[in-house]
């Protein structure tokens, strides 16, 4: 069983259904019904016509679903619709079901689900897995979102941007379970840049391309955090990296700059450094300041007084710190690194023990009371 194969075809055969007039919701149950039939009757004996075959059977699935709720006569009305078995048109609903997953109408934990149930092609289960939730509570989220996307129309989804955030904070989710949600983003996001020329759409892959690279410099074998400038840059997959790179140029030179894109640049920029200490902080910097101008973000503004300790010094990063929200995420963190950074290691083992439990993951949680431990260590001899 070719389970790549069913994958691909899943939103294309559940767009054929939206158009012959089935619910988002029903259609997507009659599909995930005709894979389950696959699964069964497909080793034994295969369809000349994989999609044709699907299309077939959701089709009556979701017919026998609807005879179940409706009376006689209108039973009979729509078993006359049922399609004639055979090849099936070759339309590619795919980017049309990222709008309608991505519908502003729906909460970003919602669409991300949604977009991975219904374009991702993977199961209930293996969702609830990825984001470390029981399936029940899943199934109620999936369901939830498939009802508030039934009475959307289909020719009225969400915009580039909605889609392009649920992408995004799918490949954030990284590997958990059986599921990785980061490779899983990569696919669906090359399967938009295929199906839509835009910039943004590349950025976001090649910004997606790029830290994928560094994935297995990231963590020891005992599965502690290892900063940026400590990895082993040999364990970079520089094929990923000469992807991103060269997808990224050629958004770049369309010159229709959007914030994907300048973090992009910011990570080619260590991706191209041979080194930690020959990173071109200036440049970055420089990319934080359009990044900035674009989003307007406090967490950009963070991660640029971070730049600015490389590139000017741990008091100018302290001084562009200290004009922002001490209570943003990873604000006393990064005022531990500036302050050990300028030889102060008495506060920066303080700070360190106290963004300690502030942190969002456990790794990081560990990385930071570990780095509390070391300074005063030092302090203590």
């Amino acid at each position: 069983m070719n389970e790549v194969l069913l994958r691909s075809l899943t939103p294309s055969v559940l767009g054929v259904l939206v158009r012959r007039g089935a619910d988002f919701a029903a259609a997507e149950d009659a599909v995930q019904d005709a894979l389950v039939e696959a699964v069964r009757v497909w080793p034994a004996d295969p369809p000349r016509d994989a999609k044709g075959w699907l299309v077939t059977v959701a089709w009556r699935r979701f017919l026998d679903a609807t005879r179940a709720d409706t009376a006689r006569r209108r039973r009979e009305d729509r078993l006359d619709e049922e399609p004639v078995p055979g090849p099936a048109p070759a339309v590619d609903d795919t980017l049309q079901l990222y709008f309608l997953c991505a519908h502003p109408s729906l909460t970003p934990s919602s669409a991300v689900a949604l977009t991975l149930r219904a374009v991702g092609g993977l199961t209930t289960r293996q969702i609830a897995q990825a984001y470390l939730v029981p399936e029940a509570t899943m199934a109620q989220r999936i369901s939830r979102a498939k009802r508030t996307v039934s009475g959307v129309r289909f020719d009225q989804p969400g915009d580039v941007a909605t889609v392009l955030r649920v992408l995004y904070l799918v490949f954030n989710e990284g590997h958990s379970g059986d599921v990785d949600l980061a490779a899983e983003a990569i696919r669906l996001t090359r399967q938009l840049a295929a199906a839509i020329d835009h910039p943004e759409v590349a950025g976001l892959l090649a910004l997606m391309l790029l830290h994928h690279a560094r994935r297995a410099a990231r963590t020891a074998p005992d599965g502690s955090l290892v900063p940026l400038a400590e990895q082993d840059r040999a364990r970079w997959d520089t094929k990923a990296i000469a992807e991103g790179v060269g997808i990224l140029q050629a958004a770049l030179a369309r010159d229709r700059l959007g914030e994907f894109q300048a973090q992009a640049a910011i990570a080619a920029l260590h991706a191209d450094a041979p080194t930690a200490e020959e990173t071109d902080w200036v440049q970055i910097v420089e990319w934080y300041d359009e990044l900035a101008r674009l989003t307007d973000s406090p967490v950009v503004r963070l991660n640029r007084a971070v730049a600015v300790g490389e590139a000017d010094g741990p008091r100018a990063g302290l001084a562009a710190l200290a004009t922002l929200d001490d209570s943003l995420p990873r604000h006393t963190a990064v005022a531990a690194y500036l302050h050990e950074r300028d030889g102060d290691l008495a506060t920066a083992a303080r700070l360190y023990a106290e963004a300690a439990p502030k942190a969002p993951n456990l790794a990081e949680r560990d990385h930071l009371t570990r780095q509390a431990a070391r300074l005063n260590a030092r302090g203590s001899r």
